[in-house]
């Protein structure tokens, strides 16, 4: 079923201009903040990144032709120290026991590595959009250090769509203590009104494809509204030396 689902996606990003569009401009962001090494994308899916980082390794849970590993979060297939740089693209809150990926990517990352998470947030106003009219649930009230059983009946893209929210706002003191080793380099709120107007991977455009650009400037001078307008997060945690 995940496979699916990843192909539905895929086969979107290809006829949707919008989604590219916008994604363009968040993985050059994440680009930005990439060390120069091997870099390794958790959680894949549609394989974008390697559009705009060629020299990526993609991976997620289900082998498909345009990824280049199959690889669980929770467990990675790699060894200690191997890569610069970690991705993590709307995949933080599909994982079962965030912990453990924590762990992981602490293992596999070489000193002074970095972890670039870009994930949902919820804001004022993305919390009613999330929670009324998105698939996956939004629950604000969820322990995200908790570690659980494995469940046979879990799916793969069973999520909590609080959990970037919860882990470095809510609880990002705890989240440093937990986490002494990683040290954050940077943490903003965006998306505010050209991603949620886009549809998504699910819905219909209601931002015609000429407006993306102003609607993007806009939203650059309402920066210092984030915690009040944002849509997602993106955090850049650094491994200590």
């Amino acid at each position: 079923m995940s496979d699916d689902i990843l192909r539905q996606h895929h086969a979107v990003w290809e006829k949707k201009p919008i989604l590219r569009l916008l994604y363009t401009e968040w993985y050059r962001e994440i680009i930005a903040w990439l060390r120069t090494g091997r870099t390794l994308e958790v959680g894949g899916g549609t394989g974008n990144l390697k559009e705009f980082f060629p020299g990526a390794l993609c991976t997620d849970i289900v082998a498909l032709p345009w990824l280049d590993a199959v690889a669980d979060a929770q467990s990675l297939p790699f060894a200690s120290k191997s890569f610069a740089n970690v991705v993590l693209f709307d995949t933080l809150h599909h994982l079962e026991n965030v912990r453990l990926f924590f762990d992981e990517s602490l293992r596999v990352l070489e000193p002074e590595g970095r972890l670039v998470i870009m994930d949902p947030y919820i804001s004022m106003l993305s919390w009613p959009v999330y929670h009324f009219l998105h698939s996956e649930p939004v629950d604000l009230s969820a322990d995200p250090f908790a570690m659980h059983p494995p469940s046979a009946d879990r799916r793969p893209f069973d999520a909590n769509q609080a959990i970037a929210t919860l882990l470095f706002e809510r609880h990002g003191d705890q989240f440093a203590r937990l986490y002494p080793q990683y040290k954050k380099l940077f943490h903003r709120r965006l998306a505010f009104f050209a991603y949620p107007l886009s549809g998504g991977f699910e819905h219909p455009s209601l931002l015609p494809v000429s407006l993306v650009r102003p609607v993007l400037a806009v939203e650059r001078v309402l920066q210092v509204l984030g915690r009040l307008l944002g849509f997602r997060m993106m955090v850049v945690l650094e491994k200590s030396s």
